[in-house]
Formats: structure tokens, sequence, C-alpha cells
């Protein structure tokens, strides 16, 4: 399973953005594959905030059409959300300590250990701070990732 970052489901519904295109087949392609997919929780509030954050986007999305665009994702029936489980607690605390994760960053290492806990097998994103986690696999819309060879 892989799981989706909010950067992605940003591109995917930002048509001014240059990655566009990209993320939206990626998003199409998982949406539509009878395989599992995953987005953690947390990513899900944060696409809301940023596609109608108006020093974002001019014009910004507004709450209504935030939350159409959140349920057509929902709508895949492969979809999974990845809530914490039982050890979601000692998984962020690893991860936050692993990366020196402060701030911001906190943020990043509550999406590793979601998705650790969950089993994804990697996570698509844009966003090059996950490779501060050591041994946590991502995947870009470009096809370059960081994999273990098999």
């Amino acid at each position: 399973m892989i799981a989706v970052d909010t950067n992605v489901l940003v591109y995917a519904h930002r048509a001014e953005l240059a990655k566009h295109e990209a993320a939206r087949s990626r998003l199409v392609e998982l949406a539509e594959a009878p395989s599992a997919w995953a987005i953690p929780v947390f990513c899900i509030g944060e696409f809301l905030r940023l596609i109608s954050h108006p020093k974002l986007f001019d014009p910004p999305y507004s709450s209504t059409e935030g939350c159409r665009a959140l349920e057509r994702i929902l709508q895949s029936p492969s979809l999974q959300i990845l809530f914490p489980g039982p050890a979601y607690r000692e998984l962020l605390t690893q991860a936050v300590r692993e990366a020196e994760a402060i701030g911001n960053l906190v943020f990043d290492a509550q999406i590793v250990a979601v998705c650790r806990e969950a089993g994804a097998r990697a996570l698509l994103t844009e966003d090059r701070d996950f490779g501060r986690f050591p041994g946590f696999p991502t995947v870009r819309l470009d096809g370059g990732s960081n994999l273990p060879a098999r």
C-alpha cells in the first residue's frame, strides 16, 4: 500500500501548479486501481487548510469547494485512511528522535509514524524533508524514490 502526502493532493487540485498533471494522473491511477492506497488522517485537514488559504492561492477554494474535492478523493473504494493505533505513540517519538524533528518537521514525523504503523510500503510525496527519516521509503511524482533495492 502506498500512502499519499498532502502536497500531492494539493498539486492534483490546483491546475496552476507545475506538478498538477503528474499529481492528478497519479491520484486518479491510485483511486481507480483495485489495490489499496492510503492517506494519513493528518493530511486530510492539512489539504483543506492549504487549498483554502488566501495567502497561498488566488482564488483559494471556498470551504464548500474544498469539502467537495475531499469528498471526491474519499469516494475511492480502495482508499484507506491511516489513523494512529496502539503503537503510534512509540513510533512518533522514535521518528521525532531519529530526525531530530522540531517545529514543522514534527508534523512530518506524525505522518511517518502512522505510515509505519499501518505498514505502508512508501509515501508518495514531493517533500524532501522525509529524507531526514532514516529508512522511511518515499516515491516522487517523477518516479524517483529512495526505496530499498529488492
